[in-house]
């Protein structure tokens, strides 16, 4: 199995390449113009496309259009595993053929909102959690996008499949148990993009999606160094690209 791993900086026969963010770092930092105290969580979907989750200051260049993302109480989108996402949403949506999406566990629906500013048809997330549904609506309704984006509060079984993508940024025990469920949501051909785990947990996850005939495309990792974590202890996050 060829698995790529990329990180900050990410290196390719061509050369190095740089994804996850516009002039400026991939990942958020506590340096630099990603995120700060005064200009919050940023992500450039495209060049004249930017996530954000304040409005900036200066007005915005003309052409450009930011997409407002308020989490209110569902999980924050500065998260390391949010930005790995994104990073492969945007490499398969540049690829074309991607007509539907769904979004299981959606959150404040940052992936739901990225798919369809980039033009994905259909559009819907779901969760269990009354109130990841309301920050969805509202964040589709404030960006003009509450008629591209479906939200359906409960479980996934609902659905009817299949979908072109799947993506689903769960922690990893919900990743263990959700596995039939995934798949069964991704058309034959279709592929998924899953996070929410360290890189220390991937070997039994991927067994069950190899059992399936499933098989990683393309891995992103973000590492976390630290002098003080316990020997076997990591916090590197990985996301797939599952075809």
């Amino acid at each position: 199995m060829d698995l790529r791993i990329m990180q900050i900086r990410y290196n390719t026969p061509n050369g190095v390449l740089t994804l996850g963010g516009h002039g400026g770092p991939p990942y958020p930092c506590s340096r630099g113009p990603m995120k700060n105290q005064f200009s919050g969580w940023s992500y450039h979907l495209s060049p004249r496309l930017l996530l954000r989750t304040r409005r900036p200051h200066q007005a915005e260049a003309a052409g450009e259009r930011v997409i407002l993302v308020q989490s209110g109480e569902a999980f924050p989108p500065g998260h390391p595993t949010t930005r790995l996402c994104l990073d492969l949403l945007r490499q398969v949506l540049a690829g074309g053929s991607v007509s539907s999406l769904v979004d299981v566990g959606c959150g404040a629906g940052v992936l739901s909102l990225a798919a369809a500013a980039l033009g994905v048809d259909r559009v819907l997330g779901v969760d269990i959690a009354p109130r990841a549904v309301r920050a969805t609506r509202e964040n589709a309704r404030r960006n003009g996008l509450a008629g591209a984006i479906g939200v359906v509060q409960g479980s996934s079984d609902c659905l009817k499949a299949p979908f072109d993508l799947v993506a689903a940024n769960l922690p990893w025990e919900v990743q263990l148990d959700q596995v039939p469920e995934l798949h069964r949501l991704a058309a034959a051909d279709g592929r998924l993009i899953l996070s929410g785990f360290r890189d220390n947990q991937e070997s039994p996850l991927l067994e069950r999606y190899e059992r399936l005939g499933r098989s990683v495309k393309q891995r992103l990792i973000k590492y976390f160094q630290h002098p003080e974590l316990p020997p076997g202890l990591s916090f590197n996050w990985v996301a797939w690209l599952l075809a």
